[in-house]
C-alpha cells in the first residue's frame, strides 16, 4: 500500500500533509509533519499540482484558500474539528457593534466563514506575538476559550474578550490526572499545549504549540515528561528522542477525528481524486486576508 501511495504521489505531483495528531503510519508516510501553522506555510509553498491533506476539515479548507488554484484532497472529508464551530451566529457582529476598537483574532482552528469575519488568524504558536502586534485595544478571541485565556495573560496590555469554545480532547484533561501522573513520575517535566484548561496549565513547566513541545523535548537535557496534548505527538517525541521517556495523563487524550484518516483512504484519495475541498470563492477571498496577514505578522 505504501509502496502504490508512493507511486501514486510521484505520477501526480502530488504531496502529502499530515498534522502531528494523525495515526503513526500516516505520519512516517508524510512528506511534511507538523502543526497548523507549518502546515498552513508548507501548503502555500507546494509546489504539487495535488495537496493531500490529512488532518481535519479546518485544515483543509485552509490549504485550499491558500492555494486556490490546486486540488486539496482530504482521506476523509467527514473528520472535523467541533471547536472549529463553537462560536454563536452573530456573536461577532455583536461585538464589533459594542466596541469600537475591536480586532477579531481567530484561531486557526475555526470554519472558513469565521475566518471571513476575522481581522487575522493566530496559531497556537504565534498566537501571543500576533495578539500583541495588534494595534487595537480590544480583542475578541475565537472561539478557544482556553488559548484565549493564555493569550490574556501573557499580553496584560490588552483587554482580551473570550468566547465559550474549547477542543474537546485537551479539555478532558484534568489537574486531577496531571497531578497522578507527577506522583507515579516525579522527576518528569509536565508539557502542555495552550488548548489546555488554565488549572491544568498551573501545572505545568512548559506550555506551548505542539511543534514548541517537541522541540522543548529534544533541547531539555530532562529525560522523562508527561505530555498534555493528543496522543499523536509520541511518533515524532519518541523518534527525535530515543534514548527519552513520554508519559500521558490517564486516560490518554485521543482526537477520534484525527484518527480518522488512514493509509486506505489516502490510496483511495490518490486513486480516484475524491474527497476534494471546495471552498465558495468569495468565502475563500474573504477568509484569504485574516490568513495572509497571520502568515505575515508571523515572520
Amino acid at each position: 500500500m505504501k509502496n502504490r501511495i508512493e507511486h501514486l504521489k510521484k505520477s501526480k505531483n502530488a504531496v502529502i500533509l499530515a498534522h502531528y495528531y494523525t495515526p503513526n503510519e500516516i505520519q512516517d508516510i508524510a512528506d511534511c509533519t507538523g502543526d497548523s501553522f507549518y502546515l498552513a506555510k508548507a501548503a502555500r509553498q507546494s509546489t504539487a499540482d495535488i495537496i493531500v491533506f490529512c488532518g481535519v476539515s479546518f485544515m483543509g479548507e485552509s490549504a485550499k484558500i491558500l492555494n486556490p488554484g490546486k486540488k486539496v484532497l482530504m482521506p476523509d472529508p467527514s473528520a472535523d474539528c467541533p471547536m472549529a464551530h463553537m462560536v454563536k451566529p452573530g456573536l461577532i457582529q455583536e461585538m464589533r457593534e459594542t466596541y469600537e476598537d475591536l480586532a477579531v483574532v481567530c484561531y486557526i482552528n475555526s470554519t472558513a466563514e469565521l475566518k471571513c469575519q476575522s481581522d487575522v488568524c493566530v496559531t497556537s504558536s504565534n498566537a501571543v506575538k500576533i495578539t500583541r502586534a495588534l494595534p487595537n485595544k480590544h480583542i475578541f478571541f475565537i472561539p478557544d476559550r482556553n488559548l484565549g485565556s493564555y493569550v490574556a495573560a501573557q499580553v496584560p496590555e490588552k483587554h482580551i474578550i473570550l468566547n465559550d469554545g474549547y477542543c474537546p480532547v485537551h479539555m478532558t484533561i484534568t489537574a486531577a490526572q496531571v497531578l497522578a501522573a507527577k506522583e507515579k513520575h516525579p522527576t518528569a517535566l509536565v508539557l502542555s499545549h495552550p488548548e489546555c484548561a488554565a488549572d491544568v496549565l498551573a501545572h505545568s513547566d512548559y506550555i506551548g504549540s505542539t511543534a514548541d513541545l517537541i522541540r522543548y523535548a529534544k533541547e531539555s537535557a530532562v529525560r522523562r515528561f508527561i505530555v498534555c496534548t493528543e496522543d499523536g505527538v509520541l511518533f515524532r517525541l519518541r523518534a527525535e528522542n530515543p534514548e527519552k521517556y513520554f508519559y500521558f495523563p490517564d486516560p490518554r487524550p485521543c482526537c477520534p477525528d484525527m484518527k480518522q484518516n488512514t493509509l486506505e483512504r489516502i490510496l483511495s484519495v490518490l486513486e480516484n481524486e475524491e474527497g476534494a475541498i471546495e471552498v465558495n470563492e468569495e468565502v475563500c477571498r474573504q477568509a484569504l486576508i485574516p490568513l495572509n496577514r497571520m502568515l505575515e505578522l508571523a515572520k
